[in-house]
């Protein structure tokens, strides 16, 4: 059973970062995550991300991408999200991977990301090396141009109607194949964007989070030993 989740604070951009960490009860060695939080900010839905992950035995880590700011409507999170920097975020997942290095009871780590989070984690795979695999829920990619960079396996895992991400699912896969880049993807059929939140009951799909999950929890597997 995992233990409850709680605020820990590393080194990160120069300064500090606030972060949730969830962990297994159990004595590791363990497998670690990061988990990038949507435009929302860290709310309760990405801390039970997290300690979901811990309940299957990784080590979760959700950096607090907006100091502390947690938008309640869309124009609220559409500011944050505006103001994000994106050199500041990658610096703080980086953060994050040397937070989850340096506990000792880490190996291999992986980050996984949903909406503004999952464009964060596939531009985490290009940047940060120290990563075994990245999973990408219905975010958009880097530029074409930066997939030649990505240091990892790559998952993606899309809704059928989200007009601003999937139909560009194809050529991310063509340009990622080209580069010599793994890259799996699945869209769920019937599906918006967030599917996987089970906090908005307007867009939850039962049946779409819980194979998605399956997919997730298996890729890390796969490819971060242990």
């Amino acid at each position: 059973m995992a233990e409850q989740g709680k605020m820990v604070t590393f080194p990160a951009n120069g300064g500090t970062v606030d972060a949730y960490v969830a962990e297994p009860a159990s004595p590791g060695p363990h497998r670690g995550v990061v988990v990038v939080q949507e435009w929302w900010g860290l709310e309760e839905h990405i801390k039970d991300v997290a300690r979901r992950f811990a309940a299957e035995g990784f080590v979760a880590v959700a950096p607090d991408h907006y100091h502390g700011k947690i938008a309640e409507e869309p124009n609220e999170a559409m500011k944050l999200r505006m103001q994000l920097n994106e050199e500041t975020a990658v610096a703080e997942m980086r953060g994050a991977v040397d937070y989850l290095k340096r506990r000792g009871d880490v190996q291999g780590i992986g980050i996984v990301g949903f909406c503004m989070g999952g464009w964060l984690s596939f531009l985490a795979a290009t940047r940060i090396p120290d990563l075994g695999a990245a999973v990408v829920f219905y975010g958009r990619a880097p530029e074409q141009t930066e997939l030649a960079k990505v240091v990892c396996p790559v998952l993606g895992l899309y809704a059928e109607d989200d007009p601003n991400i999937t139909p560009n699912v194809p050529a991310v896969s063509a340009a990622m194949a080209a580069a010599g880049k793994q890259f799996t993807y699945h869209i769920y059929p019937g599906t918006k964007h967030a599917f996987f939140n089970d906090r908005r009951p307007e867009i939850y799909n039962a049946d779409a989070a819980r194979d998605a999950w399956k997919w997730t929890l298996r890729f890390f597997r796969q490819n971060l030993g242990g």
